[in-house]
């Protein structure tokens, strides 16, 4: 037989996985058939061998479209049936001239040849199986590692300001400023706070269900937006925030977590951004989307960082410690994805660091 194959086969297609081409048949592995182009469509759904030693001469198929369409006179082709009882495709053989294919111990060769490449599709699927479990596996104790030592110590900041607060009340309390001691401890609350909303949203995302997003219209989207900054802003008096929101219209969102994005952003920009440059926030509806990007000033993130900087617990190497689990832009990644959109960065000296979300409107 002058070509033969191992082809996937599925309800649609027919892909050759490895050939033997001795005739110059062109197909490659790869190479992809119209499944109802070919015989196999037949021994898929019956599930038998098809074995015809000269097309012009059967009974059956003489007048069929496949040897028709391909030149063929002989053909052979058994099924690939998996020990599972999946289907996975068929081992077969062409040729343009006639061949004697039918002999029983051709087609039982065929068969043997069949069931070996079934065993040997078995075992590589179930160790690919066995490896990512492991790889899994492995990244999830990473994960863990990360997680403990990085909670453990961010936590350890907040608690050591309650417990000098604490410490204060209990030595003095007559002398205290008793309001500044409690905006000290509800600034340290908040803080507390943030850190596990983030470990929980890191949760979520991880455990495969995205981070949720209850999505409607919301018809005043600038005013949550500015209300965010605010916030931002009231926190950090000596830092200077531009903002230019221009939202036309009702946008299909979650209002609470598009806050959370831009706080998170806005947040990010005023810990890594240069003091001396203000912070840049626009908002604004085009083209049937939200663009809401914010730009920083100050040293650019290397070339080389930018594809981690949404991954979990990365921070970059100028990060000073007790700045947060280091979640905040997974988190906002995770956010925007789930309102089908798209989140990228771009940094340069020159133009500073600017992070740029895109979201559908409707």
């Amino acid at each position: 037989m002058g070509f033969a194959a191992v082809a996937r086969v599925t309800d649609e297609t027919w892909m050759a996985c490895a050939v033997q081409d001795n005739i110059s048949f062109g197909l490659k592995p790869g190479g992809k058939l119209d499944l109802r182009t070919t015989l196999c469509f037949e021994s898929r759904a019956a599930r038998l061998p098809i074995v015809i030693d000269r097309f012009t001469q059967d009974a059956t198929y003489c007048n069929h479209h496949t040897p028709a369409i391909y030149g063929l006179e002989s053909y052979i082709s058994v099924p690939i049936i998996l020990p599972n009882g999946d289907y996975f495709g068929n081992l077969c053989a062409i040729d343009p001239r006639p061949a004697k294919v039918s002999e029983t111990r051709i087609v039982r060769m065929f068969e043997v040849f069949a069931q070996l490449i079934a065993m040997q599709i078995d075992n590589e699927q179930r160790q690919w199986s066995t490896e990512a479990q492991l790889m899994d596996e492995r990244e999830t104790a990473s994960l863990r590692e990360q997680f403990i030592a990085v909670l453990g110590h961010d936590l350890r900041n907040p608690l050591a300001a309650v417990d000098a607060t604490a410490e204060l009340l209990t030595r003095n309390p007559s002398g205290l400023d008793l309001v500044a001691v409690g905006m000290r401890l509800k600034r340290t609350s908040a803080r507390m706070a943030r850190l596990i909303d983030d470990v929980m949203d890191f949760a979520r995302g991880r455990l495969g269900k995205g981070i949720p997003a209850a999505i409607g219209p919301a018809d005043d989207l600038a005013s949550v937006l500015r209300a965010a900054i605010g916030e931002l802003c009231d926190s950090n008096p000596s830092r200077v925030v531009r903002s230019e929101i221009a939202i036309q219209g009702t946008v299909q969102c979650d209002t609470v977590r598009l806050q959370q994005l831009i706080s998170n952003l806005v947040g990010n920009a005023l810990a890594h951004g240069s003091p001396d440059v203000p912070v840049v926030v626009d908002a604004r509806t085009e083209a049937g989307q939200l663009v809401v990007s914010v730009t920083n000033g100050g040293s650019p993130i290397e070339p080389h960082l930018l594809p981690k900087v949404f991954e979990p617990y990365w921070r970059p190497p100028s990060s000073t410690p007790g700045g947060g689990l280091g979640l905040g832009l997974y988190i906002c990644k995770k956010i925007v994805e789930a309102h089908g959109g798209t989140l990228e960065v771009c940094s340069s000296a020159e133009l500073g660091t600017c992070f740029t979300a895109r979201l559908p409107v409707g």
